[in-house]
């Protein structure tokens, strides 16, 4: 049987979204789950696109009419899956592909027990740092955060169905590409 769900977490600036966006253009049996989150829109960022940006009241809001599957407060911001995305990719007879932080996964395998899980690994906490510092314009708070938090999500990588390792991007990518691929059959 194919797999309707397919979860990527890793810590923040290992390339879980590169992965996912690039696999969904690439593959159209794949829809790839727009999450919610109330942290401001980064440079070439569009609305509903890479997010779904919306204000901490409104995310409560959501939160209390029970609009997502799963949510977190991740770093200094909240993010969130709403079940009416997941159910829009099936009713299309297509996969569900997320990223989402690692606190999310645990939800939604204790809702969805078929869904495979796939870990982003850095190639070391020095280029993870490294990446992190270019894509965020270096507020020092804001990494040393980021930091913190990737080290306790790499000690969670053994717990995921998949492992790949980011070191070289294309070679990287063709792995993900592969074992997303095998559980689509």
């Amino acid at each position: 049987m194919k797999t309707r769900m397919i979860i990527v977490a890793a810590p923040s600036g290992a390339g879980k979204s590169s992965f996912v966006e690039r696999l969904t253009k690439e593959n159209d049996r794949l829809v790839d789950i727009v999450t919610y989150t109330t942290r401001s829109i980064r440079k070439g960022e569009t609305n509903g696109v890479q997010y779904n940006f919306i204000s901490h009241d409104d995310f409560q809001n959501k939160i209390e009419q029970g609009f997502f599957v799963e949510w977190a407060k991740v770093h200094t911001n909240y993010y969130g899956t709403s079940y009416a995305s997941i159910e829009n990719a099936w009713a299309q007879n297509k996969t569900a592909i997320m990223d989402i932080d690692i606190q999310g996964v645990l939800t939604f395998k204790s809702k969805y027990p078929d869904a495979k899980t796939i870990f982003i690994l850095p190639p070391s906490i020095d280029e993870l740092r490294r990446r992190i510092e270019k894509r965020d314009g270096g507020m020092p708070h804001d990494i040393e955060v980021r930091m913190a938090n990737a080290e306790k999500e790499l000690r969670e990588a053994s717990k995921f169905d998949y492992q790949i390792v980011n070191d070289k991007f294309d070679h990287s990518y063709e792995q993900f590409k592969k074992i997303v691929e095998e559980l689509l059959g």
